[in-house]
Order: C-alpha cells, then sequence, then structure tokens
C-alpha cells in the first residue's frame, strides 16, 4: 500500500496558535517547500532527509504528521473498516507500544476519544486476527503515536513522525511551578531577534528555560539533541543512513557558548538549582551563568538584551497582587539597565500596565491556555 504521504511528499506540522509565521519562516530554513498556513498547523513537502532536519532542529513545531490515508468519514463503523485497510503490522511489531490522539470537529462523529477508540479497536483487531496477540496501548510515552483528524466528515490518520511532542526537549531533569514551555520559550528568544551581539539575561529565570534555549539557539544544539526516539523510524521508507547523515551535519555544526554571553538570577535557591541541574543536561550548559539574587539587588544590566517572564498570579494559581513586584520590576528596568532591550512576556496582560514603562511593541503569544503578550521595552 502506497500511502498518502508517499505520493504527495505532503506533511502536517502542528504549532501553537500566533507562532504559525515563525514555523514557517523556520521550515524554510530548514528546506522545507510549499509551505502553507492551516488551522492550527502548516503543511509543507519535504524529502526524507528534510523530514529528519525539521523534526532533529525545529525548535518552534510541536510534532509532524505523515498523512496516511484520506477519506470522507460520518460514523464510526465506517472509520473502522477504512482503518482495516491500512497493514498496520507493517509499520510497527507486536512487541512495539502505540497510542492513538484524536481532534473530531463538524463531523457526524462528535466524540473524539470515541473515535480514536474505534480507531485503536481495529488497529489490535488486525494484529489479534493476523498473530492471536495484540500490540499494547501506552498512553503516555508510546513506541508510536497515530493520530486521527476528522473536519467536517474528512477524515486522514497519520503517522507522528516526531513520537510525541517536540516541546519535551529532554533537558527538565528539575521543574518547578508553571514552568514555561520549551516551544514558547523558543519563539521568544526568534521574536526577540536576539543573535549574541549582546549579552543576554533573564533576572527572573526560574527553572532557566529561556535561558537553555537562548543557548541553544546560539549554540546551534539541535532543538531534539536529547530525543531518544523520532516516529519517522516506523515510516516504511525510512532511511536510517540519510537520518545519520542529517544528525552527523547537525552536530558538526553547534559551536561553544562564549564566557559571560547568556546569564539569568533568581531570588529563589530552588530555582536556580534545578536551572543548574537542566543546564547541565546539555553541552556547554554549565557556561551559563547563574546566581541567587533578587532582581532588586542587581547592581544593574546595562547595554544587554533582557529577557523574562515575570511570575503572574493566574498562571501560578494564587490571587496574591502581583502587580507591586511588576511595578518594581518596571523601577529596576527603568533606572538600572540603560541602553538594554528587554523582551517580557506577560500571561496576564493587565500586568502590562503595572510595569511603567512605553512598550516599543506587544505581539500575541499563547502559553498553557493563556492569552499572553511579548512586550519589548526599549530602555534609553
Amino acid at each position: 500500500m502506497i500511502f498518502t504521504y508517499q505520493k504527495t511528499n505532503r506533511f502536517f506540522a502542528q504549532i501553537s496558535r500566533e507562532t504559525e509565521e515563525l514555523g514557517m519562516q523556520e521550515l524554510a530554513e530548514l528546506g522545507a517547500e510549499k509551505i502553507t498556513q492551516a488551522y492550527r498547523g502548516v503543511y509543507f513537502t519535504a524529502s526524507p532527509e528534510c523530514l529528519y532536519r525539521v523534526n532533529y532542529m525545529s525548535r518552534t513545531l510541536s510534532r509532524v504528521l505523515a498523512p496516511l490515508i484520506t477519506f470522507r468519514c460520518s460514523d464510526t463503523d465506517f472509520l473502522y473498516r477504512k482503518a482495516q485497510n491500512v497493514y498496520w503490522p507493517g509499520i510497527f511489531r507486536l512487541d512495539n507500544t502505540f497510542a492513538v490522539f484524536a481532534n473530531v470537529s463538524d463531523s457526524g462523529i462528535g466524540h473524539s476519544q470515541y473515535a480514536a477508540l474505534c480507531l485503536k479497536d481495529a488497529i489490535v483487531d488486525q494484529f489479534r486476527k493476523k498473530f492471536r496477540r495484540r500490540p499494547s496501548v501506552e498512553p503516555m510515552t508510546p513506541d508510536l503515536w497515530i493520530n486521527l483528524h476528522i473536519h467536517k466528515d474528512q477524515a486522514t490518520i497519520s503517522l507522528d513522525t516526531s513520537g510525541g511532542s517536540l516541546h519535551r526537549r529532554g533537558y527538565r531533569k528539575a521543574s518547578l511551578e508553571a514552568p514555561m514551555q520549551e516551544t514558547v520559550a523558543a519563539a521568544v528568544i526568534r521574536m526577540s531577534g536576539w543573535d549574541g551581539e549582546k549579552p543576554l539575561n533573564d533576572p527572573m529565570c526560574g527553572g532557566g528555560t529561556l535561558l537553555t534555549e537562548a543557548m541553544m539557539h546560539y549554540c546551534r544544539i539541535p532543538a531534539a539533541y536529547l530525543r531518544p526516539r523520532f516516529g519517522f523510524r516506523f515510516l516504511p521508507d525510512f532511511n536510517p543512513k540519510i537520518w545519520q547523515a542529517v544528525r552527523k551535519t547537525a552536530e558538526e555544526n553547534m559551536r561553544p557558548l562564549p564566557e559571560g554571553l547568556i546569564s539569568g538570577s533568581d531570588a529563589s535557591p530552588h530555582a536556580i538549582a534545578a536551572a543548574e541541574m537542566n543546564n547541565r543536561s546539555l553541552p556547554g550548559g554549565d557556561g551559563i551563568g547563574l546566581r541567587q539574587h533578587r532582581f532588586q539587588e542587581l547592581p544593574g544590566l546595562e547595554n544587554s538584551v533582557i529577557i523574562s517572564n515575570p511570575p503572574y498570579g493566574i498562571r501560578m494559581g494564587k490571587r496574591e497582587d502581583m502587580g507591586q513586584l511588576i511595578k518594581e520590576f518596571g523601577d529596576f528596568l527603568k533606572q538600572r539597565c540603560t541602553g538594554s532591550e528587554a523582551y517580557l512576556y506577560f500571561g496576564d496582560r493587565e500586568m502590562i500596565k503595572k510595569i511603567g514603562l512605553r512598550p516599543a511593541w506587544k505581539r500575541p503569544l499563547r502559553s498553557g491556555g493563556l492569552d499572553g503578550r511579548l512586550v519589548k521595552y526599549e530602555l534609553y
């Protein structure tokens, strides 16, 4: 059976809302072609080499899907029969685990979880009929993810070539409450335009996600450098030699982190300990300067790029008023950061009014379901 992606070389990349343009730029840089925006993602064409490179190096995409079959579908019985047309033992083995995730909208099938269950049943029934045994479903960390998307009775069954969400970089060994998602942090770094000409500092760094993503960006460390496996190895036309060549080329392009280029601080000793542990997971990560300090005690951050995600009550699930802290931070930026640029992510947009600085620009950026804003301040 020749699958849809083999006929078209066309794939679908899932990406957070409001970062589609960044994802399209990144795809073009990685060699993808015919890039078009769609609902909750981006379509693109790619050779096997480009597909592997996108999965290994993209910093903003969530996952990349390879369409297997597409068909009209308005009920679960027909979905089950069509799923049986795919020879699943040709894709994965009995000893592999798998999971199905589904998205259903404006269709005769009205429940995503039930649609996923029907697809799962079709797969395991095919294995049971052939081998009298069935592969196991592993809902958290399966070997293979299979996606079902149905919109207006148009169904597509796809293989997740990423092997799970690409935001899970693998460096987060220690986590604090409400950390910023890695793909969002990477989007912030990219939107700032920081290129390493000026030192970068995060004076409220928490577990250090922004600092780590900045280091990976500057040092050209592939976003999936620590990822143990990818879903594209289950594609019937997977080429191990091409994959190894892509990986080798990317890693030969990595470069060291100059001393003092990236640094951060936080009032919490637990945050600094978590950031240090996370950074040690990556080559050169111990070159990020970290210290425990309240930003109010810092001497100043002049002629720098300041990128931070200040804490806020909504995301932390608390009610205390963060307005005074944000006002103090605004005073710190105004009085002790002359000649710098600040890029601050506000999950609670009301905090923008509290900081007491005039924005150069504001851009929408969602994170964890919050309709936040990335705001640039020029500190003359």
